[in-house]
């Protein structure tokens, strides 16, 4: 049995049509949907119970001896939430329990982290530097980093452990992340209204309106990690999870218009006083750690992500993956 927290989510529901597609189907999906939709992402999948949040840590020690993978996915992801003791208790402790727990039952337990971590970069993107120089930038990325470092000092480890950090993931089953969604998810939607879509101008020198650089990772790019994760149990650690290559808002925008087989309009817009001072400029994961330890599929290039998340899923009433 495998347990995927987050698993009517956006990452988590794609992790659970992965193990289907693995023939797994003894899956318990924990998540908290309460009056949002993301339920609509789990009607096509195959799995044996739902389980509220809130209700899963009780109910956790009767799952002993039954499971052999947690694939956690939960959390708060929203950068903007400003109650950090929500923070600490959802991200933090929560994660720690489920970390006890398969230490205790010698099960894997595969993680996420956040890019969120690196803060504003200064001190680079590769996941083989000391991670007590991090500085996140928001509560969330704070919350993620405490794990991070609370790992490091643990004696006792999980039968496997895999923390990822994750960068800039879009792609299908986001619909229900409001304002969180990914810019192409806002992007579609914004040229399907208006036949144009709105790039922040540039307030820093070496950058131009639109210019600024983020790596952006198909979510299917995840599933296939995480697979190749569960199919190797001798890997551990913690590990960057983009696609090594940034490209520009410039760029996703257009590929967005070119996969909607329109041509591009794009307008420049004042980026809001309240960023300007804390706005980053530049993301990019460094994937060497990942491919020192055998991955070496091919990852999505931002056209080919943006072709396929447009034509298959946006365009397409906005399918479920």
């Amino acid at each position: 049995m495998i347990i995927v927290t987050g698993g009517a989510g956006f990452i988590g529901s794609c992790v659970v049509r992965t193990l289907n597609d693995m023939g797994i189907d003894d899956i318990i999906i924990v998540d908290h949907i309460c009056e949002s939709d993301k339920w609509m992402n789990m009607r096509n999948k195959k799995y044996i119970e739902y389980i509220n949040r809130d209700d899963f840590l009780n109910r956790l020690p009767e799952f002993a001896g039954k499971v052999s993978h947690i694939i956690h996915m939960g959390a708060c992801s929203a950068t903007t939430e400003r109650n950090f003791d929500f923070l600490y208790k959802n991200n933090f402790e929560y994660t720690k329990t489920l970390w006890k727990f398969s230490v205790e039952n010698q099960i894997s337990f595969i993680y996420a982290s956040s890019a969120a971590t690196y803060g504003d970069g200064s001190q680079g993107f590769d996941d083989k530097d000391d991670i007590k120089l991090l500085r996140p930038l928001n509560g969330y990325g704070y919350s993620k980093q405490l794990f991070d470092l609370w790992v490091e000092k643990q004696t006792e480890m999980p039968k496997q452990y895999v923390g990822f950090k994750f960068f800039n993931v879009y792609g299908p089953n986001e619909y229900f992340k409001g304002s969180m969604a990914s810019v192409i998810f806002h992007s579609y939607n914004k040229i399907s209204q208006t036949g144009e879509m709105g790039l922040f101008k540039s307030y820093k020198k070496g950058y131009q309106d639109g210019g600024q650089l983020r790596d952006f990772v198909y979510v299917k790019d995840i599933c296939k990690v995480i697979k190749f994760m569960i199919e190797n149990p001798q890997i551990n650690g913690l590990f960057n999870l983009g696609t090594g290559k940034a490209r520009t808002f410039y760029d996703l925008a257009v590929a967005t218009f070119n996969a909607m087989e329109l041509k591009p309009n794009i307008k420049y817009i004042d980026m809001p006083e309240s960023l300007r001072l804390k706005y980053q400029y530049y993301t990019q994961a460094n994937m060497e750690k990942l491919k020192s330890v055998g991955y070496r599929e091919h990852f999505y290039s931002l056209e080919e992500g943006a072709k396929d998340y447009v034509q298959n899923y946006l365009s397409n009433n906005y399918s479920i993956y």
